[in-house]
Parts: C-alpha cells; sequence; structure tokens
C-alpha cells in the first residue's frame, strides 16, 4: 500500500506549523501494511507568508512535497492534489488537522479490515476531535458535539485512489465553502462504497476560539454554503439532500422561529454573545450564535433557489 496524504491549504501558515510535522512524522510500527508514503500539500492562493514558510520548512520533511496554484477552492485544490499523488491508498486531511503517530497505520488496519469483510468497495473515516488548545491539541477529550453522520468528509477520510478516478473526482463548481465533499460522497455511495469508522485515526481539529469580531466571517461562510448548496441539489434533486442543504419548509421555519425571523442577530445579540466570552464561554456563545448563522444559510440557499428559478423561465 502507498498512501498519498492530500493537505489542501489556504492562509493557514500558524496552523500549518501544528499540522505538517504531526502527519511527517508517523510510526507505522512492524508488519506495517504500508510500503511508501507521502504527503501532498496544496496551496489554493494563500496571501500570507505561507509559501514562504513551507518553502523553509518543507526541505526538513523528505516526504513532503508541495504545489501551488491560484485561489480556486478546496474542490480544485484536492484535485491537483491528486494528480501530483503517486500513491495508490489517498487519505485526505484538513490542513488545520494535528494527527497523532499511528494516524496513517490506523487508517490502513480499518482498510485491511473493511476490505476483508465487504471487498474493495469501502473507505475509512477517522475521529476528528475540535479543540482550541494549539499548544496541546491531543490532550482535548472526544465530546459529543464532535460526532459527525456525514458519509464522505475529507477531514479526515483514507479511500483507494482509482474508486475516487471512477466517481469523477472533485467538482470544482464548488468554488466556495462548502458540500464539495459530501457531493462527492453521493457518488461513491451510488457506487457501493461503504464507511467504516476508524476511531483510532485520530484527528485534532484546530480552531480558534470565538469572539465577536469573527462573526461576519462566520456569516459570509453560512452564506457561501448556501449558495453551494443550490449547486448540491442541482447535481442531486433528491429529498435527502434537500434536507442535508437545509433546503426545506421545516428549517426555514425551525431556523425562523428560533431567530425571530432574523431579529435575533449579530447586532442585536452581540452584547450577550460578548458577555459569555468574557466570561470564558466561547463554545456557548457559539452554539448559540448558531442560532442566526443557520438562519443566513437558510435564506441563502434559497435566495439561490429563487434565483435559479427565475433564470429557468
Amino acid at each position: 500500500m502507498f498512501v498519498s496524504v492530500i493537505v489542501p491549504t489556504y492562509n493557514r501558515r500558524s496552523i500549518l506549523e501544528k499540522c505538517l510535522p504531526a502527519i511527517a512524522h508517523q510510526d507505522l510500527g512492524e508488519d506495517s501494511l504500508i510500503d511508501d508514503w507521502e504527503v501532498i500539500v496544496v496551496d489554493d492562493g494563500s496571501t500570507d507568508d505561507t509559501i514562504v514558510w513551507l518553502t523553509q520548512t518543507v526541505v526538513n520533511f523528505p516526504r513532503i512535497r508541495w504545489f501551488r496554484q491560484n485561489h480556486l477552492g478546496p474542490a480544485a485544490a484536492r484535485n491537483l492534489g491528486l494528480e501530483k499523488a503517486r500513491g495508490d491508498t489517498i487519505v485526505f486531511i484538513d490542513s488545520d488537522l494535528v494527527v497523532t503517530p499511528s494516524f496513517l497505520a490506523a487508517h490502513a488496519k480499518g482498510l485491511k479490515q473493511g476490505r476483508e469483510k465487504y471487498d474493495d468497495r469501502v473507505f475509512t473515516y477517522g475521529r476528528v476531535i475540535n479543540t482550541s488548545n494549539f499548544d496541546n491539541p491531543t490532550c482535548e477529550p472526544y465530546k459529543l458535539t464532535d460526532f459527525s453522520a456525514a458519509y464522505f468528509a475529507t477531514g479526515n477520510v483514507a479511500i483507494s485512489r482509482h474508486w475516487l478516478d471512477k466517481a469523477g473526482h472533485f467538482d470544482t463548481a464548488f468554488s466556495q465553502y462548502g458540500w464539495e465533499d459530501l457531493e462527492l460522497g453521493v457518488r461513491l455511495k451510488q457506487l457501493g462504497l461503504k464507511l467504516i469508522k476508524c476511531p483510532e485515526a485520530v484527528g485534532y481539529h484546530l480552531q480558534t476560539s470565538f469572539t465577536v469580531d469573527r462573526l461576519p466571517s462566520l456569516i459570509d461562510r453560512e452564506i457561501q454554503r448556501g449558495r453551494m448548496g443550490l449547486i448540491f441539489y442541482q447535481k442531486h434533486p433528491t429529498w435527502e439532500v434537500r434536507m442535508m442543504v437545509q433546503m426545506t419548509p421545516l428549517h426555514q421555519l425551525l431556523w425562523g422561529i428560533l431567530s425571530l425571523g432574523g431579529t435575533l442577530n449579530e447586532r442585536t445579540m452581540a452584547p450577550f454573545l460578548r458577555w459569555l466570552v468574557d466570561r470564558d464561554r466561547p463554545q456557548l456563545a457559539l452554539e448559540i450564535a448558531r442560532i442566526f448563522l443557520n438562519w443566513y444559510n437558510v435564506r441563502a440557499v434559497y435566495q439561490a433557489y429563487r434565483e435559479w428559478q427565475r433564470s429557468r423561465l
């Protein structure tokens, strides 16, 4: 098994300092299932000093190769990584993930066990633990809020390359935030692939602690996610996808009621959220902010849907 780890990145230089050394120092153990491995970093047109740092640092990690593209989004970045990768097995992680030394060995073991039980139509999905502890991320325990029911999320998955080739790689129409990995997952599911949970392949997802100043960027991300949600639905016009992208009357009603029709928003809620942050409750503040963040998402996906419908007349 030759494993290629693909890591897209954009303006995350400080977090890469944690991510790349962790993935570069792997303990494969005795009788390893992995014959060789590499790390492919794709910079998606960063405007910080990522390139300078990569140029100076990667020479210390011979298994890491890096490439750069214009800012085209994570789908295009992962596709470029696939184009440059030499492995028959692909591992996708995000550039804000810090993995353990046994990470690759755990994925390899999970794939082997899955193939023995279900043949080759499997991929492994590792555990992702969210943390704001940048100094010592691996001390963070697994929490209920870390659970994910996603079928194919590229924060921490391993899959045979030939299935990606057969499914058709990532759709670069997803040029903004959201859904490009789950959309590929729909195509993989149509090919009959089975998800194998692999909790031993642990990745610690570094998240900057919530502050009120981050609300504009979080709102923009939800609006982007809404727009990309329409592209997801256009490709797969099913009720399941409508539920995933929150394009249903139920979601309109739910987030409309909880946000009081948008009355609870970043302006009216800012004093309370700031009060929670000042009392060292940033995670609670973020969860409360998700009420109006989801309302922005629902409004964006429906606005994109209405514009699409008008364009078809």
